[in-house]
Formats: structure tokens, sequence, C-alpha cells
């Protein structure tokens, strides 16, 4: 009876049962045949980070940041990069600027260069193994510490060909590449004009030009860069002033004109250099660098350059012998799917690498820091080859004028607080002088002593 009554007493109703689940689960969890909650598992995992240039918004250097963004997951297709250098390009500033078709809403990581180790492999994805060393053309994203790119846009590197050397050479050398030999058919003996030959897709030009015979070169570029060109050694035969009247100049050397024009700015120049075309002259539009006038957005500018461009008929290009032609990579790979080509155009372009045909030249490395004097320096057409953006580099100690400012601020608190010290000083030794005296005199010495 009494164990009946115990058990009676001990054992728990239904009711009690419902009423405290929450216990009764505790109970499972700390006796770990339960699972885990879910929200403190979360919090164990808090999501891996990773520095990053992004664009906060369309416009100047100042919409530039390096942010930390959550590092990327693989998908279907895709790899992981661990990124060792990144590509600055001419029409990165474009974007920046909102003068690029289609851009992403901001924010969003820059950059459609990098070259780096692959860290993590997709399903679906043939051909690659974690620890390849590889160069990649995503849309967009590039600049980070971490970049997920579709296998598609993927290239492995030859052994002897170093993550610089790579972000040097793929994008630049692969539309110079695909310009010369794939639209324009550059051939012996033939004279090409190219615009901005200062820069890395100029320069790319030059030297695979040069691996054909007998090909004259006249370079357009600012009278600044001519000293570091001849210094480089760079092979262009004639080198003109950016601004002047090149095409004078040009028919003084070749009075019958040019075979090849490549014009990388657009707008007026496309007329001077349409006029200067041979007979079966091919001209060729693959940028519109005149439309990066500020730093500011440059939809105007880019519709204004456009606008000044004659109007060429196609019986005007019958009648005169005479080709013009565009190339645009971007559209290229990413939406008319030409993936494939481009693939097949970087291998010979490593090849000729390989071979010692072209060397890659490099302007300078960048932290991802300091990327707004990069894009500054390239915005102001001071580069000569490439400029790079690599990020184990330390960035640049800042200048100090806001310590300076802050100093000037303090001097001035200072000497103002000097100049109050004395004056209380003088007060302070006032009063004590006035009391001494009431002291001195006995009055209230002696009306303290009878109070």
């Amino acid at each position: 009876k009494i164990m009946s009554e115990q058990e009676t007493v001990t054992a728990p109703t239904e009711e009690q049962k419902t009423e405290n689940p929450q216990e009764e689960n505790k109970d499972v969890k700390e006796n770990g045949t339960g699972d885990a909650e879910p929200v403190a598992e979360a919090e164990k995992e808090a999501p891996k980070e990773m520095r990053a240039v992004v664009l906060t918004g369309f416009g100047g250097l100042k919409t530039v940041k390096i942010l930390k963004k959550p590092e990327p997951t693989v998908n279907e297709g895709e790899v992981i990069i661990r990124v060792k250098a990144c590509g600055l390009n001419f029409q990165d500033l474009m974007v920046r600027q909102g003068a690029i078709d289609s851009p992403p809403k901001c924010p969003f990581i820059l950059g459609f260069e990098c070259a780096g180790e692959i860290e993590q492999i997709g399903e679906g994805v043939e051909g690659f193994a974690i620890g390849d060393q590889v160069v990649a053309l995503p849309e967009y994203r590039a600049w980070a510490e971490l970049v997920a790119v579709p296998s598609k846009y993927v290239y492995k590197l030859p052994k002897d060909l170093s993550y610089l050397d790579a972000v040097t050479i793929t994008m630049n050398y692969t539309v110079a590449y695909i310009l010369l030999f794939e639209i324009a058919g550059l051939t012996e003996g033939k004279s090409i004009l190219v615009h901005s030959v200062g820069g890395g897709v100029g320069q790319a030009v030059v030297q695979l030009a040069k691996t054909i015979p007998n090909v004259t070169i006249f370079g357009v570029c600012s009278k600044t860069k001519h000293e570091a060109l001849k210094n480089a050694n760079s092979p262009v035969d004639h080198l003109v002033e950016r601004g002047s009247d090149y095409v004078s100049e040009v028919r003084k050397i070749s009075p019958d004109g040019v075979d090849i024009v490549l014009d990388c700015l657009c707008g007026e120049e496309c007329n001077k250099g349409y006029n200067l075309l041979k007979p079966m002259g091919k001209y060729v539009l693959y940028g519109s660098s005149n439309v990066v006038t500020g730093e500011t957005k440059s939809f105007f500018s880019a519709a204004r350059a456009w606008w000044q461009v004659d109007k060429v008929s196609p019986l005007k290009l019958f009648d005169e012998n005479r080709t013009l032609c565009g190339f645009n990579l971007r559209r290229l790979m990413y939406q008319q799917n030409g993936h494939e080509y481009v693939k097949n155009t970087v291998q010979e372009v490593f090849k000729l690498f390989q071979e010692g045909k072209i060397k890659p030249l490099l302007d300078s490395t960048w932290a991802l820091e300091d990327v707004a004097e990069a894009m500054q320096k390239m915005h102001d057409r001071k580069n000569v080859g490439k400029i790079i953006l690599d990020p184990s580099l330390e960035p640049k100690p800042k200048p100090a004028t806001p310590a300076k400012g802050k100093s000037k601020e303090d001097k001035k608190k200072q000497s103002s607080e000097e100049k109050k010290e004395p004056e209380e000083k003088k007060e302070e030794e006032k009063k004590e002088e006035k009391k001494e005296e009431t002291l001195t005199n006995g009055d209230s010495a002696g009306d303290s002593g009878r109070k």
C-alpha cells in the first residue's frame, strides 16, 4: 500500500506532462539524446568575412570603398578562387561612373579580372582541381580576397606564368589579339594607327603587331609618356602627341594613310581616323574612354561622344572600299555566349608568352585600400602598361593633413588657454593683495575680535 501511495504521488499525470514540455526537452538535451537547438548552431557558425572593393554608388572616387563582405559560397558550375592579383581596366572606370550598359544595382563588388588559386570546386565542374593556379574574367566581383566564378570564365596558367604576369596579359592581350588578327586581319607590310598606345591594351597591340614582319606602327599618346615608352623599349615606330594634328603628322610619313585604325576613344577621333584609311582599310572601335571625362557620371558625355561621330552609310563604305567594325569583349563573353571563342584566344596568348614573343609591361601594383589612387592614375592617363591591385600589399601611409589641421586647432586652443591663465593668475593675485591689506590695516581683525 505504501508503495502504491508513493507511486500515485510521484508519477506525473498527463496534464503535468503537457504543462512542462520545455523542462522535458531540456532534460533530454542534457542527457545528450536530443538535438541541439538550431539557433545556437547558427550562432556558432557566423559567416566568415573578406575584404572587397565595393562600389556604393555611381560617381566619383569617394563611392569606391574597401568593405568587409561575406565570403562567397560555391554554386554548381563554379569555382572559388583565392585572389592573388587583380587587373584594373578602363571599363572599371566606366562602371564606377555608371557609363556602361546594364550595370548591377549598388552596392556591388567591382572588377572583371583576377588571378589566384582554386580553393573550392562546385558540382559539374570538370578540368580543374583544388590548388590549380588560374586567371579568371568574371562579370564583376573580381576585386576581393575570394571570388566565385563560373568555370567557363576560368583559365589554367602555364607553369612559368606568375599571377602578376597573368593579370597583366590575359584581358589586354586577348582583346589586342582579336582586334589585330581576327577583326583587322593584320598581315605583313601593313600599317596601324593605335590610340592610347601607352596603356595596357595599346602596348599589347604593339607587341602582338610586331610578331608580323614589316608592320609600321603609329602610336598616339600624351607627350609625357613618350620618354617612358622609349625607356621601356616599346617597339612603336612613330610616336605622335595626343591632342596634336596627328593626321597631318601621319600623312607626312605615310601620304596614303594607314591600313588599320584601332580606336578606343570614340567621339570626333572617329572622323579623323576614318579619313586616314587607305582603300581596303579597316577602322575598329573597341572602347569609348572619352566617355570618362571627370569623376562624376558621364551619361551625357557618352551621348555627346557618339553624336559627334559622322553617320557612315553602307553605300559610302561600298564606294570607298573601307570597313568599319567594333569589338566589345564584355558583351561577347557574358551576353553573346562567346566564352569558348575567348578561351581559345587566351590559350593562343599564353602560347605566345611561353615562346617569348610577348613580354608583359607592368606599370604599378597597389593595395586594395589604394584603389582610388590607382583609378585616378589611369583616369589621368599617366600609366605606361598595366595597373594591378594586390590584396597582399600593405596600403600606403595616409598623409598627415587631418592631423595637421587638428594640431592647428589645438594650438589655437592652447594659445587662448595660455592667454586666460595669466589673466586668472592676476585676478587671484589681486584678491590675495586685498586680503593682505585688510589684515595689515587691523580693522577687519579688530572687528572680528569684537564680534
